[in-house]
């Protein structure tokens, strides 16, 4: 019978990686959970964070400045994170439950996403103000309030395709207008 195989000693590199993950840990936590609301997915961001930092030193340049490369790989899954959620399909606005603030980052996630949600709040509104009246009707009473162009139409006596006319021009504005603010924060 043979004995059972002896641990290989830990590499250097290996050592090296245990000492930062020891270090690090606990600041690069409370950076993640700060701005993560749900517990189990700032978790799942710290373990990510590491695995890309094993895989960081396998390749041939060395990382500089450990601590602020880790603290960026989490901003960055972080990010990562509030694009899926907001890439994640709406509800039809005729069920009544579509909420624009569901579409912007959480006011709870955060320090940078409460900045975020409230200056891309302001753009919105700056964006809605520079609309032409009619346009601006059409887009809030269809997108914000949830009204059909049917309803509309019947409403106001005018046609389904001159509000959807009016609707068009208001997105590609604010689709326009907005792009930047978007960009801004990386969304």
């Amino acid at each position: 019978m043979e004995p059972p195989p002896t641990p290989s000693p830990l590499t250097a590199q290996d050592r090296e990686i245990a000492d930062t993950v020891a270090r690090e840990r606990p600041r690069l936590r409370n950076f993640i959970r700060r701005r993560v609301i749900d517990q189990d997915e700032a978790d799942d961001i710290l373990q990510d964070v590491f695995e890309e930092l094993v895989e960081a030193y396998r390749l041939p340049d060395p990382i500089e400045q450990v601590g602020a490369w880790l603290f960026r790989v989490a901003r960055n899954r972080i990010v990562d994170r509030f694009r899926k959620r907001r890439e994640a399909p709406l509800p039809d606005a005729a069920d009544g439950e579509y909420r624009l603030d569901l579409a912007l980052p959480s006011p709870d996630a955060g320090p940078e996403a409460a900045y975020a949600r409230a200056a891309l709040l302001d753009a919105l509104r700056a964006a809605l103000d520079e609309l032409p009246a009619n346009q601006r009707e059409i887009f809030i009473a269809h997108e914000l309030d949830g009204r059909s162009f049917k309803e509309m139409a019947e409403s106001t006596g005018t046609s389904i395709n001159t509000l959807l006319g009016r609707k068009r021009y208001a997105v590609l504005h604010l689709r326009e207008r907005l792009r930047s603010a978007y960009d801004g924060f990386g969304i």
